[in-house]
């Protein structure tokens, strides 16, 4: 309640400090200051009293984000990052403002009377533009972002890769969300592109749904249609185990689960509850393992020992595993070598930006390696960026992924 409190405070505040900007942008509108200036605090204080009412609704209702306070952070969101760049620009103009009036004070022996500079319509002007840049960035990534996806390829080079899946291809699926789902058709681009990656295997690292199986019935045929010749294996996601949900019985909720469970089976993927399976091409094999969530601050039932029993200790191994401070804390010092581990689950917030030279996003703080490939102690983990989305209905530099992974032996001309 009190950051709820404190995103409200906020929002109002610079909701008070952006009306500034409007003041000056409009002070010779005599006709229609007035209805401008009713126009505006009608669409801020209503968007923060939507979000307010969104929380009340959230704390009220058995799901933590129900489909009415999504789309309230979702229509509160771009308002809110745009006021903080208006204000930001704002706040640099006062301070130099400030500056001078304390300057023409100080050197000013013979007039005490200095008036305060005014603001200048120039820089209110250039506060609307910076914050523009955002707020379009945001309608798009609500509009079409979200189904913008990218088909991210890397080859990745092993030395101890058998010979025989020299060349093996890879597609990966990570957090479907179906619960947040809108166009049938937009889905649907994203399945084909997924499909014509045409990959050896294809394998999803859980978060099926946001938090009731249900969510995902109406999607099955259209997820039904992944396919790879070696075969489809998935793993559940923090979201899968319905933790968020108030749920009236703790039998409900084991039924909500079995039900999740049931899904990976309608679609055709092997689900890897802890355990292992050994793919095999030209009498040579790579084994396999998937493990339940298991999260820093989440829920954790993975169980990598047991997945890993009747392995063999010298074969090469794939691991699929939601969260990657897994991978972290688990998976890349265990005395067992996971040659690569394939993570989801950060959604690289679902904005941020990437570029050649620059990658950055809010969930680097909670997350330092929240997107791409990371190798430390010859074992690399994979995190895609995932399918779908949450909370914010959008995608803002962060697009849904697709990634196609190749793998390949290592030799003295490869070069990785």
């Amino acid at each position: 309640m009190l950051t709820i409190a404190l995103v409200i405070c906020c929002s109002l505040l610079l909701d008070w400090y952006a009306f500034q900007s409007l003041k000056t942008l409009t002070a010779n509108w005599k006709k229609s200051r007035a209805s401008v200036f009713l126009f505006y605090w009608l669409i801020m204080l209503g968007s923060t009293l939507n979000l307010s009412i969104a929380f009340y609704i959230a704390a009220n209702s058995h799901q933590p984000v129900p489909p009415y306070s999504m789309w309230a952070i979702t229509i509160f969101l771009p308002l809110f990052i745009t006021k903080t760049v208006l204000v930001l620009t704002l706040v640099t103009e006062d301070i130099v403002r400030f500056l001078s009036w304390i300057s023409n004070r100080v050197s000013s022996k013979t007039n005490r009377n200095n008036q305060y500079p005014a603001r200048r319509k120039f820089i209110s002007q250039l506060g609307v533009v910076l914050g523009s840049i955002p707020f379009a960035a945001f309608v798009y990534g609500i509009a079409k972002g979200k189904y913008d996806y990218k088909v991210h390829r890397h080859t990745l080079y092993f030395e101890d890769l058998p010979e025989a899946f020299d060349g093996f291809t890879i597609t990966q699926l990570s957090d479907i969300h179906s619960g947040s789902f809108g166009s049938a058709s937009a889905i649907q681009r994203g399945i084909d592109l997924a499909n014509a990656q045409k990959s050896d295997l294809f394998v999803f690292t859980g978060d099926l749904i946001n938090n009731l199986a249900e969510e995902m019935d109406s999607w099955l045929a259209q997820f039904r249609e992944l396919k790879a010749p070696f075969g489809q294996f998935s793993i559940l996601g923090n979201h899968d185990y319905g933790e968020y949900v108030q749920w009236a019985s703790e039998a409900e909720k084991e039924g909500n689960i079995d039900r999740v469970k049931a899904h990976h089976k309608n679609l055709d993927y092997h689900l890897l509850l802890n355990e292992h399976t050994v793919i095999e091409k030209d009498g040579q094999q790579i084994e396999l393992l998937g493990v339940e969530n298991w999260g820093n601050g989440f829920i954790q039932r993975g169980d990598l020992d047991k997945a890993l029993e009747g392995t063999n200790e010298e074969s090469f191994k794939i691991l699929l595993s939601h969260d990657p401070s897994h991978w972290e804390e688990k998976v890349k010092n265990h005395p067992q070598k996971i040659h690569l581990t394939l993570s989801g689950h950060t959604h690289g917030a679902q904005m941020g930006i990437e570029t050649p030279t620059v990658k950055w996003s809010p969930i680097q703080y909670r997350y330092p390696h929240w997107e791409g490939l990371k190798t430390e102690n010859d074992r690399s983990n994979y995190i895609n960026r995932g399918f779908g989305v949450l909370a914010f209905s959008g995608r803002v530099g962060v697009w849904p992924e697709i990634t196609v992974l190749e793998l390949r032996k290592k030799s003295s001309e490869s070069v990785s």
